[in-house]
């Protein structure tokens, strides 16, 4: 069955080496989890890694004994047999149980570039699938904020493809779904039960037109902040939801911030650093300044006297009290269609860049790695 992990991670720098080229490919499929210092030297010395630079990718036209690789690489069968699943499973290899004895490995289509683009062929038409799997559960209205402002730092691209398969003891379609999809992290645990916290926050998102934010999802669920924000960041990872300032709150946060400042450092303060002479119309101070020295100002005021200052204008003056706007999450789309395209966009860049590579690898083997 075809089950493969994918992570967006920047293009490889100058270094043209086979070792960097080979681990930044390892890592895109996630076939190492460790990182760091384990894979100080692009991780060369991993079993994965020497298996696809010393055996698949120099020689993809041979086909390789399971037994003959135990013994050249010191491995055990299990060790062996672990790695060369997830290379099956991932769609780059084949095998067959021809003859007697160990199965025979062979890059698929006798070629890296070649086997590539036979697993995006794949990878391509399950999501697609899987995309429509959730049609029936799609109930958010496309709503837009007022004064909206785009993400501007979206997290990179951490998606799984698995083919389909049929819901797991104790799982609903929709936490099988998400497991199958990343939403749910690497061991889902008792999330994959159904009626989880991870169902229950995705299932709000799907039925919510307006932005949740944080202090909307522990309202309403309980729990840990810090764990419900993971859960939501995972959510991102996956190219599904999206982080944005929640500016339908904005008034209230000019609001709140005026009123903290005004009391801390005084009507002069608001006047000079506080941006009041810079961003809002002489003509306004008053408007804002009387009912704040008798402690009486209100949101409905504060909305009126910024109906003609830009959106912003209304940011930088939030920004100059010191408030915050708070963040929300929402599923990316106004529609199922807006956000199937969003996530083929960007899931297509991110398999542009691993064919680069394997052209890369391509070239640097045929040439000699120098």
């Amino acid at each position: 069955m075809l089950n493969v992990k994918l992570e967006e991670l920047p293009m490889p720098t100058t270094d043209r080496s086979v070792d960097r080229l080979v681990g930044w490919f390892v890592e895109s499929f996630c076939f190492v989890r460790r990182k760091g210092d384990a894979t100080a030297d692009y991780g060369a010395a991993s079993p994965i890694h020497r298996m696809l630079r010393d055996y698949f990718f120099s020689a993809p036209n041979k086909s390789w004994d399971a037994q003959a690789l135990s013994d050249e690489l010191a491995m055990t069968p299990a060790a062996l047999n672990h790695h060369l699943s997830r290379l099956s499973q991932s769609g780059l290899l084949s095998y067959t149980n021809e003859g007697k004895g160990w199965r025979t490995y062979i890059l698929r289509g006798g070629g890296l570039s070649q086997a590539l683009e036979l697993c995006f062929a794949q990878y391509r038409l399950i999501l697609e699938q899987k995309m429509d799997r959730i049609e029936s559960d799609w109930n958010r209205e496309g709503l837009t904020l007022e004064n909206e402002i785009a993400e501007d730092s979206p997290l990179p691209l951490n998606l799984s493809i698995i083919d389909y398969r049929s819901a797991q003891e104790g799982a609903s379609e929709l936490t099988q779904w998400m497991s199958d999809f990343g939403l749910l992290g690497d061991r889902p645990g008792n999330e994959i039960l159904s009626a989880s916290i991870s169902e229950q926050l995705f299932t709000l998102l799907l039925n919510s037109g307006n932005p949740i934010s944080l202090d909307d999802a522990h309202e309403q669920f309980g729990g840990q902040k810090a764990r419900l924000g993971r859960i939501l960041e995972r959510f991102r990872a996956c190219g599904l939801v999206e982080r944005i300032p929640r500016t339908d709150r904005l008034v209230s946060a000019l609001w709140s911030a005026m009123v903290t400042q005004h009391q801390r450092r005084g009507e002069d303060w608001l006047l000079k650093k506080g941006g009041f002479m810079r961003l809002i119309p002489e003509k306004s101070h008053n408007s804002l300044l009387q009912p704040l020295s008798k402690g009486k100002l209100t949101i409905e005021v504060v909305q009126d006297t910024m109906q003609n200052i830009s959106a912003s204008d209304q940011m930088l003056l939030l920004n100059l009290l010191g408030g915050r706007l708070p963040l929300g999450y929402r599923l990316i789309g106004s529609s199922l269609a807006d956000s199937k395209q969003n996530i083929t966009t960007r899931f297509d860049r991110l398999l542009r860049r691993i064919r680069r590579v394997g052209a890369m690898i391509e070239e640097v083997l045929t040439a000699g790695d120098e």
